[in-house]
This record gives structure tokens, sequence and C-alpha cells, in this order.
């Protein structure tokens, strides 16, 4: 017999231990050779007094068994609490998140029957580094970190994914016109890995007609890689399509560690009543599966599911009077599926999956040569009453502070050029955007930053942040403001 396999088990919140008891039994009765080893996350823990939602001794079990299967979790409202989900893609390094979307034609309705995508999906960086600061009174930030590594690997994880899983086509969603930068780089990088991957074909679209795309033209894509805001909206967009987000299940994958789950919330509002779907938490529990390399499980656990589906025996999510034959429970779908073991679909396509190496990718290291410093912004709370916000009065205040290899060149209001040349239909709020440029021999060094501030400070400035300004072998660093 094969030794089983040790895996690390949440049972979750609210209809999560509901449908990990359905998946549990469904597993088992299907000949999974698994060890859970059971852990809590989530409410009770962040009720408990932690703000993470985990603890270390269920950090040192996922350590232990390197394979998390979990269902799904609830972070309470209010401030001070951090995502678990968020928590351990990047403590455990799970740079990918692979969603596969799937219409069950004409079994589950849908107004999209060939439907078939896989969204992989950044997992660690973008704006869910969760870095959020109040600056002013008015003004709140969030930060959007995109690093070349981050899309290096996971754009080369989506590439190898469509070339080991003979998928056609690769698709990279981003909003370049805008963040030149951030999500410029995120295309760079994919124009780059692109190239070593010729037998693929490739499209890159923005964000907004690539999401309206995706909502009324699914066919017509196959894969689609993403940062990781864009891939946790399209990827339910998607679903939805489907019939129901209750439909996809997802992995969470890196080097050493992996997290199966269900890609719906915990659902609160139906918790305790048996209705819940578990089939989201099974197609997790079938990728997983197949990451401990229990490839016939998979696939007779997968059939039974489909020829379930197929079979019209359906919880209320997907009830539809007219396409579904019996509307049951959630025990009463779990028995389903398990009476269909064994068996494979008649019209839907049956699956058959075979033992194959895990996708490793690697991050190959650029050269910078030269990196100078330029200039520095200086962010301002400045300006009390909103009637007496005069860009013009700030710049002459500010011109008083240049020196020392330093001059004041711009200030942008949320971005916009206010000065020089300011024009009074522009909203002004309190936070100011203050470029300063070297006008002397560059680069410039810290110290000159550190005297400008000095003078700025001196001179009764709120200064709430600085951006240091570089320009790396030549390519300027930083974006000019809007309007300039």
């Amino acid at each position: 017999m094969t030794n089983k396999v040790p895996i690390t088990l949440t049972r979750g919140d609210g209809i999560g231990p509901e449908i990990m008891d359905a998946c549990l039994h469904i597993l088992t009765e299907a000949g999974a050779q698994i060890e859970p080893e059971e852990i809590v996350l989530g409410e009770r823990v962040y009720l408990a007094g932690t703000l993470t939602g985990i603890t270390q001794e269920a950090l040192d079990s996922v350590f232990r068994t390197g394979v998390v299967y979990k269902a799904p979790l609830t972070t309470p409202q209010g401030s001070g609490f951090k995502s678990v989900n968020v928590t351990l893609r990047k403590t455990l390094g799970l740079f990918a998140n692979v969603r596969p979307v799937v219409s069950y034609h004409p079994f589950v309705a849908t107004k999209y029957p060939d439907v078939d995508i896989v969204i992989i999906r950044e997992n660690e960086e973008d704006l869910y580094a969760g870095i959020e600061h109040r600056q002013t009174r008015e003004v709140y930030q969030t930060l959007k970190l995109i690093s070349r590594p981050g899309s290096e690997r996971i754009i080369r994880y989506a590439f190898e994914f469509a070339r080991r899983n003979g998928r056609k086509k690769v698709t990279c969603f981003t909003k370049d016109n805008i963040m030149k930068m951030t999500d410029g780089l995120f295309h760079k990088v994919f124009d780059e890995v692109s190239e070593e991957y010729p037998e693929i074909e490739t499209d890159h679209k923005i964000i907004d007609i690539g999401a309206a795309r995706a909502a009324t033209q699914p066919e017509t894509f196959d894969v689609i890689v993403m940062s990781n805001l864009y891939g946790d909206i399209v990827s339910d967009i998607v679903a939805e399509l489907t019939g129901s987000v209750g439909l996809a299940g997802s992995a969470n994958v890196g080097d050493k560690f992996a997290l199966f789950e269900a890609i719906h919330g915990s659902a609160p509002d139906i918790a305790g009543r048996g209705i819940a779907n578990p089939s989201g938490l099974l197609l997790g529990g079938i990728q997983m599966l197949l990451h401990i390399g229990q490839p016939e499980v998979a696939t007779r656990v997968h059939n039974a599911w489909l020829r379930t589906i197929e079979d019209g025996i359906h919880t209320g999510d997907i009830f539809k009077t007219g396409t579904s034959k019996q509307r049951v429970n959630t025990k009463e779908f779990t028995d389903a599926v398990v009476a269909r073991l064994g068996q494979e679909p008649q019209q839907l396509k049956s699956v058959s999956y075979e033992s194959a190496e895990r996708i490793r990718v690697e991050y190959r290291p650029r050269l910078i040569r030269a990196k100078q410093l330029v200039g520095v912004d200086l962010f301002l709370d400045w300006g009390g009453d909103y009637d007496k916000r005069d860009p013009n009065a700030l710049g002459e205040a500010l011109r008083k502070i240049d020196g020392d290899g330093l001059q004041l060149i711009l200030i942008t209001n949320r971005g916009q050029k206010v000065w020089p040349q300011t024009r009074t239909e522009t909203f002004l709020t309190d936070h100011w955007r203050c470029r300063f440029e070297s006008v002397g021999e560059l680069p410039l060094t810290p110290q000159q930053i550190i005297n400008l501030l000095s003078r700025a400070a001196e001179a009764g400035f709120d200064v709430i942040k600085t951006e240091n300004l570089y320009m790396f072998d030549g390519e300027r660093g930083f974006s000019l403001g809007q309007g300039q």
C-alpha cells in the first residue's frame, strides 16, 4: 500500500467545516492516500487575540507537511486584522495562483458554453503588499509594488503551464497605458519571456477591455496571466460566467509549499444549513492530489464529479428548473459523487491525469551598471481651508529653500501638475508632491537631500514623505507629472 502523504488541513469558518467534511469523505472513498494534520486558522484565532489569524503552531505544521488543504476563512471587519490568505501566500512563497475555469454546458446553465480558461495570478505583491498610510487629513495612500523577479516568475510559470498542458495561447492583462512603470514592467517582461516559447501564441490587453472581453467573449482566451489584483477580480468574473463561483478551485504554488482551496468565501449567511456546494473545494482537492503524485485518484474523483453534474444532481446555487434534475443538499451531493466513483461522464469531456514534474521557475537577474541620484520628491501636508490653497503661493515659498544643487521644478496635486502654470479649475487637496531636481553635478549625494529636508523643516513645511529620484543605466526611474 502507498504510504500516506501528510497534509495540513483547516476546516475554516462559515460553510468551511461542512464542505471540508464533504470533500474529505469523497477523497477518502476514492482512495486518496493522505494523512491530515488539522490546524485552526481564521476567525477563532483572530478573536483569541492573534491579529494575523494564524499561530506559530499552525505554521509549524505547514512547514512540516509542505501542503495545505484549506476551507474558506473569515477575516473580521475592522482595522488591524490581516488576511490569513495573504499572510500564508507570502510567508510560504506561494507566488503562483492557478485558477482553472470551465463551463459545464448544457448541464449547468450559462450563456457561455465554451469557457475553458486558466487564470495564472501573481500572488505575493502588487497592491496586496498591504502597505498603506494616511498622510494628511484628506489623503490616504496604498503602495503598488511590482518587481522584476515577481513578474518574471509568474509569467514564466504561465508559459510553462501552457506548454505542459497543451495550451496554445497566453494573454497578459495590464494597465500600462496609465501605470507605465509598474504595469509597464509586467508587460515588458511578458514580451521578453514570450520569445522563449515561440510555439505559444501571445496577446496583451489593457485590463479594462480585457476584463470586458473575458466577460463577453471568454471562448477567445486560453491562459491569462495577471498581477495580483487584476487576477483576483478577473478570475471571479470568469468563474461566474460558468454558472457559479462555487464551481472553481484554486492552487497556490511556490518552490517548496502549496495550498489548495476554493476561490469563494466563507458564506456565513448559509453556514450550518447544510446546503453549501462543496465543488470548488473538491476541485481544489483534485489539484492537491496531482501535486502530491496521486493522479489516478484525482482522475477518479474528477470524473465522478463530472458525472454527477452531468446527471443533473445539483446544489441550490446551480440548480435551475429545466436544466437540473434533482436539487440536493451538501450531504446528498457528496453521496452522489461517491456513488459515481469509477464512472465517467457521457457527454462532458472526461479527464485522465498523469504524473507530471512540478513546474519550477527561476528568476534571471539583470545587471544594472549605473544608478544615479538626480533629485527628490517631497510630499507635503499643506493648506488648511480649501479656498486658501494657492499653488503659486506654495511654489513661491518652496523656491526659497532651493540651493545646494537642488531646484524646485514641479508641484503636483493628486498627480496633476499645478505649478508652474497653475490652472484655477484643478481641484486641490492638502497633499502635494514637490519635485526638486539637480542643477549641478551628478549624481547627487544623500547629504544634499538631507540638507534640503533640513531647510524645509526650518521653513515650517510638514514633509510627510520623500521619494528619491534615480536614473538606472540612463533610464528615468520615476514618472512625470500629469500635464508635465
